[in-house]
C-alpha cells in the first residue's frame, strides 16, 4: 500500500493535492500526519525525504517527493488519474502546471487556513490579476469539455491540483465571476474535499508563523477550528 506523508491539513496547502486526488479516485493509501512545530518527527522524515518536505509518496523502495511527480507517478500504474482523451488531458496537464508554478501572488497573501474566514485589509493589483486569471482558466476547461469539472465529467488531477485554491476562496472571501464560483463550490462539496475539510476543522494544533502570515494580511473574522 501507497504511504503517504503531509502536514497539518488547515495549513499544508501542498498536502492536499495528492491526497484528495488518491481519495477522490478510490486509491488506497496510508496517511502519515506531520505536525508543524514537531520537530522529532520532522527529523526522522528528513531520513526519508530527499527535500525534508510534504508531501511525498512511499511505494515500497521507491520514495516521490513533491505534489507533480507524485500525481504523474500515479497516473502511470492509474488510467483515471488524467483524462482518457488527449486533447483533454494536454490541456488539464497544462492547467495543473500553471497552478504548480504560479500563482505566487495568491499562495503568498492568502496563506491556506482552511477553518478560518478573513477579510484581506486590501486587494491589489497584483491578486486581481491572477484571480481573473483563475476565473478564465477555468471557465474555459468548463467551456471546452462540458464540466462539471475542469477537464470533462469526471474528476481528476487538475481539479486536485485547485483544491487549495477552492480552499483560499472560501477563506478569504474571494470573489469570481459565476461559473468559476459555482466551480470552486463543486470542489468543495466532492467527497474528498469535505473529508480534508472536516479534519482541518478536527486540528487542535495552532502553527504560530502560518497564523501569522494571516493577521499581517487581514483581519480573522471567524474561526471555526476545534479549540
Amino acid at each position: 500500500m501507497y504511504e503517504l506523508f503531509i502536514a497539518n491539513k488547515n495549513y499544508s496547502s501542498w498536502s492536499v493535492r495528492p491526497w484528495v486526488l488518491m481519495r477522490e479516485l478510490d486509491i488506497e493509501f496510508r496517511e502519515h500526519l506531520l505536525p508543524f512545530g514537531d520537530e522529532l518527527r520532522w527529523d526522522e522524515f528528513r531520513k526519508i525525504s530527499p527535500t525534508g518536505k510534504v508531501p511525498c509518496l512511499i511505494d515500497g523502495d521507491t520514495v516521490v517527493w513533491d505534489s507533480l511527480a507524485i500525481t504523474e507517478y500515479l497516473a502511470e500504474r492509474h488510467d483515471t488519474v488524467w483524462p482518457a482523451a488527449a486533447r483533454a488531458r494536454a490541456w488539464a496537464r497544462s492547467a495543473a502546471a500553471e497552478m504548480h508554478s504560479g500563482f505566487s501572488e495568491l499562495r503568498n497573501r492568502c496563506s491556506m487556513s482552511c477553518g478560518q474566514r478573513v477579510q484581506l485589509d486590501e486587494i491589489p493589483v497584483s491578486l486581481q490579476s491572477e484571480i481573473a486569471r483563475l476565473g478564465i482558466l477555468w471557465n474555459d476547461g468548463l467551456h471546452r469539455f462540458g464540466g462539471p469539472f475542469l477537464a470533462g465529467r469526471a474528476f481528476s488531477a487538475v481539479d486536485a491540483f485547485y483544491g487549495p485554491v477552492a480552499f483560499r476562496i472560501q477563506t478569504y472571501g474571494l470573489k469570481l465571476e459565476t461559473a468559476a464560483a459555482a466551480y470552486a463550490q463543486r470542489l468543495l462539496g466532492t467527497r474528498s474535499m469535505r473529508a480534508w475539510y472536516a479534519d482541518a476543522l478536527a486540528e487542535t494544533l495552532r502553527d504560530a508563523p502560518h497564523d501569522e502570515d494571516i493577521s499581517r494580511v487581514g483581519k480573522v473574522l471567524e474561526d471555526l477550528r476545534a479549540t
